[in-house]
């Protein structure tokens, strides 16, 4: 038999030969291009190279060494105003001024590029960042001219016509021409709400996280807060700007009422009332009418009986003292208690506002000035290995409160001396030697809320209350915390207690909950506190009244931590939950604190968490985190976290 062949890749032709079976033949394609062809490309690759190259390489090259020599230019400019020359400041201004109006005429050609997609904005940031250099600078301009009258008294070289006058006549001058400052104020403001028009079209949170190892958002964002920060703060000092004849006592004396607060026995507005002063200014002419002990002045007040919380949390105390008045977080209530108190006193202050200082402010200004001698003791601001506290603070305990078998004169009153002799010193030199530091210290512990300040007149007030120096719980759309802790007879022992706040918001369905945990950490040994013995007690167990305050209708879910009983209540605006806690030296405290957020303060777009520090605390480890999102930041003034 034939045997049949079943191959299937071949078949047969006519004449009997083998043949691929896919009968379709390959043709190739030829492209060719003639001459005139590749001509027209070549022509069109020139024109869009050097389209590319001229709009955005050389610009960017011209940009590069512009950048560079605007360095070198904040660099003298920032040395200039270390050394408080004015007159170098305004020529470094004004070369800055140029070198920027150079860099935009550069840079315009690239601004084309705004319009594409996904980089599109970086263009449209970098036009909007140069104007708002632009008028930021221009605005610059005018403050030096503005100041310079008063240059002197600020700390700078330069100085007007009467610079050879003395201190005190100088500030009289100062204070009675001070409203020649309006005009420059309101040009000043003009320059910088435009500067803040154009930075408000900047969106930090559009640029990548990172670009292979190196950070972009948060270095970008970095910048951007610090350049919106300076350009808010500029605007909204000038209401109060406005208003510093009438503070200052242009046409009648003003009197202010200045509270020490000692922060190392912590209290909701910075600290336990020490001492007081009156002092009065009218025309430049500085005065203290009265300074003394707290203790002096609540001798001369009827108490009522001590409000349920300082009943229930207090120790051993059942009258209502003026040094405990200062129980609310929101400056203004707790001035409100206070000056109830003081009606009910035989002694008529009289101020027209409140000045609250804490051992931070002191600690500063004697930096500055220097050791500074008062009651036969110096007092310095260096290292004291006694307490690892500044010798200031070591002393003022050591004079105050360390028990002896005799009689110390000015024992209660050495701290108003003291802050009496740095003001005399600080007044009895030029103003170019202290003041310009002095005011630098001065702004800082203010924005740090070191410094609190309460004035009767409502536009003063306002005006205070807009820098954030009024110490106010305020209110807001975002989510909200601040947590208030109050040393109720738990001896110094802030000044060795460290603190961590972890913050975590998380989604379960359509709900958002918190959970807060505050950890409280003392680092020292135990004092001597054996009072027979003579002992210094500064560390000892802090016995801790705790609120935290979170947006009304937030739901407790757990409170865990607290020795006592937890209460939940509205206040100021708020939810607060409430406990008390005790933290031995060298011990440690855990709170935790889980509640649900009210859904109307968490957007879909943004998160957003505004952390009101308390006063008196110097700095508060904290941890936030939302979703995937995390911040870590050492918390010295209040804060708007955004995710």
């Amino acid at each position: 038999m034939r045997k049949l062949d079943f191959d299937t890749s071949q078949t047969r032709d006519f004449a009997g030969d083998r043949q691929p079976m896919n009968m379709t033949k390959t043709r190739k394609f030829k492209f060719r291009l003639n001459r005139k062809q590749l001509l027209k490309i070549w022509v069109v690759m020139m024109v869009f190279l050097s389209l590319f190259y001229f709009t955005l390489i050389n610009p960017l090259l011209k940009a590069r060494a512009s950048m560079n020599r605007l360095q070198a230019l904040a660099q003298e400019a920032k040395e200039a105003a270390k050394s408080q020359d004015l007159v170098a400041v305004e020529d470094s201004i004004k070369a800055i001024k140029v070198e920027v109006a150079q860099l935009q005429k550069d840079l315009k050609p690239v601004y084309i590029y705004r319009y594409l997609p996904f980089v599109g904005y970086m263009f449209s940031d970098l036009q909007n960042g140069l104007a708002a250099g632009g008028y930021m600078l221009s605005a610059g301009e005018k403050a030096v001219v503005a100041i310079e009258p008063y240059a002197d008294l600020i700390g700078f070289k330069k100085g007007s016509e009467f610079s050879q006058q003395p201190t005190e006549q100088r500030l009289e001058t100062a204070i009675l021409t001070i409203d020649k400052l309006i005009p420059h104020i309101d040009k000043i403001d003009k320059d910088m709400e435009k500067a803040k028009g154009y930075l408000e079209k900047i969106d930090p949170d559009r640029y990548p996280k990172q670009i292979g190892k190196k950070m972009i958002r948060d270095r970008v964002k970095q910048y951007y807060d610090q350049i919106f920060g300076l350009v808010t703060l500029a605007t909204d000092a000038k209401p109060l700007l406005k208003r510093l004849p009438y503070i200052l006592g242009k046409d009648e004396e003003r009197r202010y009422l200045v509270l020490f607060l000692n922060d190392a026995e912590l209290r909701p507005t910075g600290g336990f009332i020490t001492a007081y002063a009156v002092f009065s200014v009218e025309r430049g002419k500085i005065s203290v009418s009265e300074s003394s002990d707290i203790y002096d002045l609540d001798n001369t007040i009827s108490h009522p009986r001590a409000p349920e919380k300082i009943l229930t949390y207090h120790k051993n105390v059942s009258n209502f003292n003026i040094r405990d008045s200062n129980l609310s977080p929101d400056y203004v209530e707790s001035i409100k208690l206070f000056e109830g108190l003081l009606e009910r006193s035989t002694r008529d202050l009289n101020y027209d506002g409140v000045i609250s200082i804490d051992t931070r402010v002191l600690v500063d200004i004697l930096r500055v000035l220097e050791a500074t001698e008062a009651g036969g003791v110096w007092f310095k601001a260096d290292i004291d290995p006694r307490c690892d506290c500044p010798q200031v603070i070591y002393e003022l305990e050591n004079i105050i409160t360390r028990p002896t078998p005799y009689f110390r004169e000015q024992r209660k009153s050495i701290l108003s001396v003291l802050l009496y002799n740095l003001m005399q010193k600080a007044l009895g030199v030029s103003p170019s030697q202290y003041w310009g530091r002095l005011m630098q210290s001065f702004l800082l512990d203010a924005d740090e809320k070191h410094i609190l300040v309460y004035f009767k007149d409502k536009p003063s007030q306002k005006a205070i209350e807009s820098l954030g120096y009024g110490g106010r719980i305020v209110e807001t759309d975002a989510d909200y915390l601040h947590i208030s802790n109050t040393n109720f007879a738990g001896q110094k022992s802030n000044m060795y207690v460290k603190y961590k706040v972890e913050s975590e918001t998380v989604k379960k369905g359509n709900k958002y909950e918190r959970k807060l945990t505050l950890e409280y950490n003392n680092i020292y040994p135990a004092s001597d506190c054996n009072l027979e013995r003579g002992g210094l007690c500064i560390n000892a167990t802090l016995r801790n009244w705790l609120r935290v305050y979170v947006p009304k209708g937030a739901k407790l879910i757990e409170f865990s931590g607290s020795q006592m009983k937890v209460q939940q209540y509205e206040e100021l605006g708020k939810q607060v939950f409430e406990g008390f806690l005790t933290v031995n030296p060298l011990g440690r405290a855990l709170v935790e604190i889980t509640y649900e957020v009210p859904a109307s303060v968490v957007k879909t777009d943004e998160y957003q968490l505004l952390f009101q520090k308390q006063p008196g605390v110097e700095e508060m480890e904290t941890v936030v985190s939302y979703g995937n999102s995390q911040v870590e930041e050492v918390l010295r003034k209040d804060k708007l976290f955004k995710f």
